[in-house]
């Protein structure tokens, strides 16, 4: 009997045990190892089938085991000393506090989704796990961070296979009143409530949740009010969900709302407004606009209020390929962004933030990405080749500047060890290494044995399973209207056997099923009765991607042949529980996407940190950290003529891979069973690869590198009442108005003869046309370098040319530059003259998108 109402009934706890409501409340549980211990010990059955859930558990716990408890002493003690560590833990100075910077004193992170624990599911793959990890790594470093986003209610889609292998969705309704989540309220008890202005004189309502990520807070605007119409409340009903405008809806909430929900809960807790606001990924790019409004209403214009916006902006891109990025119909856009939603501002003005370079602006997409790059003064894609593809693919806003002039740096993903390292590594750290800091423990130390180690490894491997039975059995009584799931089921996969993880979304360039290049091969690569091979796969498809449904429905029935189904499984519904179990229980972690468009991929990473070895095409993440200690590379097949035979190579690659190197590795045993050549590898992945893989690493260089500098460009720009933003933005429409008449009129050279040398001198004097400009408005440069070929300088150095003084010309207009290039290296040279746009504000010389090349 389906019910019409459903509600969470809290747990009544004993005021004894009041710490434990206090530990719940807190999302620090969810990497916390000692504080899911605590609440192990009350019933570890019943905590399994919350899903280590201290809400949901507390629910569900016998209350007369509750008042058992609280007439334990020793208990008790225990629950208050976690309550004790989790109050120092909020408030002692940790390593942000100790670099006594007095900026940025508020960074206010922007996601659509966020990946804090698999009770709270608000994710649906890396883009929001990678959130999370950098809410609980920033909350570790005590990082000023305040976080905001969407609260949907019901996430992302639960994942189910039918028989035939096609992928279902179910949406399951979720309680916030069930969740580790609070009303934003005002003093006097009323909640918050943000509204935005929408066309035909509706207006959308919604309301706050704030949940505690260790020490950051985290907004969940939530739309499914009574203030809203019945069609409103479903504008936030599920993560990327429904057609163009109910996400651009949800789009203009998470950026409009979200900065209007930060004003309240700024003035609400007494915390300092954002100094610096990081978008991550495009989906949040309108609270530029909704700043930008905000600064007009203090009396700036649109370009002044830019400038104020953009030095204070960090935009993430998280896409290589252009097929990844939002876009909407420019007509609904300009629907939207009238006079009542952002007053001040003219919709002309914030459209031509989202047309595309060379496009017509009257007719082009609105594309978030680009409003995102021209909203943000700094940018940054997610690991080294991805900064070098985002700065070719996003280049044409930057036009005349080579690639690496393109203002978009790089820093590599990093993921929360505390979270996805399995307990029982970090047991074995404790009681050996002296440390229940796994991720920076001496891994390569005698204190700790090849045995021990690799029976910890099994250990893991057991867990996942019987963790991928369990699921299995669920499955197929899903399937089966409750049967009961034949013997075999029980049987699949085994823990002695090599195990292979792949795991991850399923759009087509991840590539899912280059593993059935060669059926025959796997087969016999999976059925050796010596070296034996197996997968475990999991992965879900957007709910629109048919493309990706058939890849899963093709591996699928792959797996269901009775002579492989006990060697290669696929586990239905990937989330943060399953992965949980599945990265420390994988011997390999497979990734074989088309290269270069893996972001950076942090699914292997997790796995590092539990010891796995790496399987990987040369992208991402693994093209700036792979090494034969940490795994083998699968070699990219760019020569080939097309997608069928690149596929065909690089699965060839694989095979090989895992028949001659791997498996041998693998099953090569020592007098003590123990595989001695794998171990070494094992142990330099834990102890040289894990610590550089970090969220830690990732935060401090996000806090050093573009986080700090936001904040002091913003305080420059922002300072004497925004007069350096006023006076940036006259110089910056003046500087475009003239530049038209900027070019290099000629370029005389000499001090080289026809053969030079390494160590000669090459003298340089530019005729420059500047126009209207005055001489400090601009840089005059030789750019030069090795050039092999006639269009290209390669890794180009640059020189200023100084003005020459005293030095006449035809037009007064016209002004001499002159400097030296000395030749220190031998072979093809090539240089070039260029003038660009100089003002001590820019903070790079591309940044206005202005150069004149000498022709």
């Amino acid at each position: 009997m389906k019910p019409i109402r459903k509600f969470t009934v809290r747990a009544v706890v004993p005021p004894q045990l009041s710490a434990l409501e206090e530990l719940a409340a807190n999302l620090r549980w969810s990497w916390h190892e000692p504080t899911r211990r605590l609440f192990e010990h009350i019933d570890p059955t019943g905590w399994q089938r919350s899903d280590r859930d201290p809400v949901a558990f507390l629910g569900d716990v016998d209350p007369a085991r509750l008042e058992q408890l609280a007439g334990d002493a020793g208990y008790v003690e225990w629950a208050e000393r976690q309550r004790e560590d989790l109050r120092s833990y909020l408030s002692e100075p940790r390593w942000f506090q100790s670099l006594g910077a007095e900026t940025p004193r508020t960074i206010a992170y922007f996601s659509p989704e966020f990946g804090i624990a698999d009770s709270l599911p608000q994710y649906s793959g890396g883009l929001g796990i990678l959130a999370g990890d950098h809410l609980k790594a920033a909350s570790d470093l005590g990082v000023p961070l305040v976080a905001v986003g969407l609260f949907y209610k019901a996430g992302y889609f639960s994942q189910s296979i039918s028989p035939d292998g096609w992928q279902q969705e179910r949406y399951p309704a979720l309680d916030p009143d069930g969740l580790p989540l609070a009303v934003l309220r005002r003093p006097d008890g009323a909640p918050v409530q943000v509204t935005l202005a929408l066309p035909d004189d509706r207006s959308l309502h919604a309301r706050v949740w704030t949940a505690s990520v260790g020490r950051i807070p985290l907004l969940l605007l939530d739309t499914d009010i009574p203030a809203n119409t019945d069609e409103l409340r479903q504008v936030t009903d599920r993560l990327y969900g429904g057609g163009g405008e109910h996400r651009l809806q949800q789009e203009l909430l998470l950026g409009i709302g979200g900065v209007r929900a930060l004003r309240a809960w700024s003035e609400l807790t007494g915390r300092h407004a954002p100094d610096v606001f990081h978008m991550n990924e495009g989906h949040a790019g309108f609270l530029g606009l909704e700043r930008i409004a905000a600064y007009i209403g203090e009396g700036l214009s649109f370009t002044e209020a830019l400038q104020l916006v953009r030095a204070g902006t960090v935009f993430t891109t998280h896409t290589p390929v252009p097929a990844g990025i939002d876009r909407f119909d420019r007509g609904l856009v300009k629907s939207y962004l009238t006079s009542a939603l952002l007053p001040g501002l003219d919709p002309a003005d914030a459209l031509a933030l989202g047309v595309e370079p060379g496009a017509d602006p009257a007719t082009s997409a609105f594309n978030m990405a680009i409003m995102g790059l021209r909203l943000a003064q700094h940018a940054n894609g997610v690991s080294k080749l991805h900064g070098e593809v985002s700065r070719r693919m996003f280049g044409a806003l930057w036009p005349g500047f080579d690639a690496e002039e393109v203002p978009i740096t790089s820093i590599t993903n990093g993921v929360h060890a505390p979270t996805w390292t399995d307990a029982a590594l970090l047991g074995l750290a404790e009681q050996r290494l002296g440390t229940a800091d796994a991720e920076h423990a001496a891994w390569l130390s005698e204190a700790v044995s090849d045995a021990e180690l690799f029976s910890v490894k099994r250990g893991m491997r057991l867990q996942l399973v019987e963790d991928a039975r369990r699921r299995l059995v669920a499955a197929w009584a899903e399937q089966h209207a409750g049967a009961s799931a034949p013997d075999w089921v029980h049987r699949v996969l085994d823990p002695d056997v090599l195990t292979v993880g792949f795991a991850r979304r399923v759009p087509t360039y991840k590539r899912l099923t280059l593993m059935l290049q060669d059926p025959e091969r796997l087969k016999a690569i999976l059925t050796n009765p010596d070296r034996p091979v197996q997968f475990v796969i999991a992965g879900k498809s957007h709910p629109a991607d048919d493309e990706g449904k058939r890849l899963i429905q093709q591996l699928v029935q792959f797996t269901q042949q009775p002579e492989l189904r006990e060697r290669i499984v696929f586990l239905p519904d990937y989330d943060m529980g399953m992965a949980e179990r599945l990265y420390p229980g994988c011997d390999v972690w497979l990734n074989n996407p088309l290269r270069p468009l893996e972001a950076c991929g942090t699914s292997g990473m997790k796995a590092a940190m539990n010891g796995a070895l790496n399987l990987s095409i040369l992208d991402g993440w693994w093209a700036e950290f792979a090494a034969d200690d940490h795994g083998w590379v699968i070699p990219t097949a760019d020569a080939a003529a097309d997608s069928a035979e690149r596929d065909r190579l690089e699965a060839a690659a694989l095979y090989d891979l895992l028949e001659h190197r791997i498996a041998p590795s693998f099953y090569e045993r020592d007098a003590d069973e123990v595989p001695a050549e794998w171990m070494v590898r094992m142990r330099r992945t834990l102890a040289t690869l894990s610590p550089e893989l970090g969220a830690d690493r990732m935060v401090r260089e996000y806090v050093e590198r573009l986080y700090r500098p936001a904040a002091e460009q913003s305080a420059r720009v922002g300072a004497s009442g925004a007069k350096p933003a006023r006076e940036l933005a006259a110089w910056s429409n003046r500087v475009r108005e003239a530049w038209p008449a900027v070019h290099v009129a000629h370029v005389e050279s000499g001090g080289v003869d026809a053969a030079p040398h390494v160590g000669d001198a090459l003298h340089l004097r530019a005729h420059v046309a500047l126009g209207s400009l005055r001489p400090e408005d601009v840089s005059v440069e030789v750019v030069y370098g090795r050039s092999p070929d006639d269009d290209v300088i390669e890794a180009p150095r640059r020189v200023t040319l100084e003005p020459e003084a005293g030095a006449a010309t035809s037009d007064a207009a016209t002004r001499v530059y002159a400097g030296t290039v000395t030749l220190d290296r031998a072979g093809a040279f090539g240089y070039t003259v260029r003038v660009v746009p100089r003002h001590p504000l820019l903070l790079s010389t591309a940044e206005l998108g202005l150069v004149a090349l000498a022709g």
